[in-house]
């Protein structure tokens, strides 16, 4: 892996910390610098950091306080 790659991977805490706990994509980060981009890919899937899912999410947390705010009128 190139130094370059593992100081990204070091500044990411979610890629870093999915590192260290589920090792068999170090052994792809290694063979291509390619995956790279593949493993921060399936990360923002995993945990949901694409912008549509975040727009959702702050839609949804819109509408769960209208509708806090319409109950207590």
């Amino acid at each position: 892996m190139l130094t370059s790659n593992f100081i990204y991977l070091k500044s990411n805490p979610k890629l870093y910390q999915y590192l260290k706990e589920n090792s068999e994509w170090l052994k792809q980060l290694n063979r291509s610098n390619h995956s790279l981009k593949k493993f921060e890919s399936f990360i923002k899937d995993k945990y949901h950091l694409k912008k549509t899912d975040k727009i959702s999410s702050a839609i949804d947390n819109l509408d769960i306080v209208t509708n806090l705010l319409s109950t207590l009128k």
